[in-house]
């Protein structure tokens, strides 16, 4: 179809699991528990980590980060997702959906630098424990930081730009449950080469290169982990990673499933789901492995809640 002969869209239909009425109560409610779960554990992450001093460090800086980001993503399209689960208008405006993409896109790909700046801050502390202070001082760990948020949201305003000027001819239906990249690509009536190239390009950039870090940060935090002398030594420094390092797991298998798999014409239910995985259950989960796995988290939040008890009794 030439595109000077498509007509103007001004919204588009969200009909993701549409197939599936009978699933729509059943998505809400679980949608809506997992969402109060994430918000709740990555508050309390983030509360506790400002209130007790002895967290007032790069880790739990980063990991302040990690829950703030998990709130604001989850924020971005869970709340008008719930609205259509329940809505019998499945619509989304262009500006809002154009707005979805850049927000999520930029935290997800925020999210994939700052998990290798975490890595990188283990690595030291292990690694180079006499000069972790000096390294990772107060003024580098907040530009580590605020670097993560510029170059997420760089690259996603670029790839939102790229696609949203595009010609979309007449069809507006997104077979996904948000405003997701590749299904809207999927609408546009011209030639996409050059977006598919650009992505592909991105994708590696934004997934690989920051695993490739993780990557080499572990292969050395191992290496010196193994030559510890003490069981307990090497048990201590392990579990200072442990927790990061199931989160990388987590997020990267499903980001990679998510964009790095060939992708079929139509979306498939199973893609689908990775996306709910991808975008709710992994947030949820953060807070939890952290706080299960960190004895420091876990102490300063008895500490907190105790003297907040002992407040509320007087």
């Amino acid at each position: 179809m030439k595109t000077e002969n498509c007509s103007a869209v001004t919204g588009f239909f969200l009909v993701g699991l549409s197939r599936y009425p009978e699933l729509q109560l059943s998505l809400f409610m679980l949608c809506l528990i997992m969402y109060l779960i994430i918000l709740l554990g990555n508050s309390l992450l983030i509360i506790v980590s400002i209130l007790d001093s002895r967290l007032h460090t790069p880790m739990y800086f980063f990991l302040g980060n990690l829950s703030f980001l998990d709130i604001c993503y989850t924020s971005s399209f869970i709340p008008p997702m719930l609205i259509i689960f329940r809505s019998e208008r499945k619509s989304i405006s262009f500006l809002d959906c154009a707005l979805q993409m850049v927000i999520s896109l930029g935290l997800g790909c925020t999210e994939c630098v700052l998990l290798a700046v975490m890595a990188y801050d283990r690595y030291v502390a292990i690694c180079n424990p006499l000069r972790y202070p000096i390294i990772m001082n107060r003024v580098r760990y907040v530009h580590m930081a605020a670097w993560s948020w510029v170059t997420g949201y760089m690259i996603s305003l670029v790839q939102t730009a790229l696609i949203m000027v595009l010609p979309f001819c007449g069809n507006n239906v997104i077979d996904h449950l948000t405003c997701e990249l590749l299904a809207v690509l999927k609408l546009v009536c011209s030639d996409i080469t050059i977006n598919v190239l650009i992505m592909t390009v991105a994708s590696i950039a934004i997934l690989m290169l920051p695993l490739l870090s993780i990557f080499i940060s572990y292969v050395f935090i191992l290496s010196t982990i193994l030559r510890l002398n003490s069981a307990e030594g090497r048990k201590k420094a392990f579990s200072t990673c442990s927790a990061h390092l199931t989160v990388v797991i987590l997020f990267y298998g499903s980001a990679l499933f998510m964009y790095m798999k060939p992708k079929s014409k139509d979306t498939k239910i199973s893609d689908e789901i990775i996306g709910l995985f991808y975008g709710v259950i992994t947030p949820m989960l953060n807070p939890i492995i952290y706080s299960l796995r960190n004895k420091e988290v876990k102490e300063a939040a008895k500490k907190i809640l105790s003297r907040h008890l002992h407040l509320l009794k007087i």
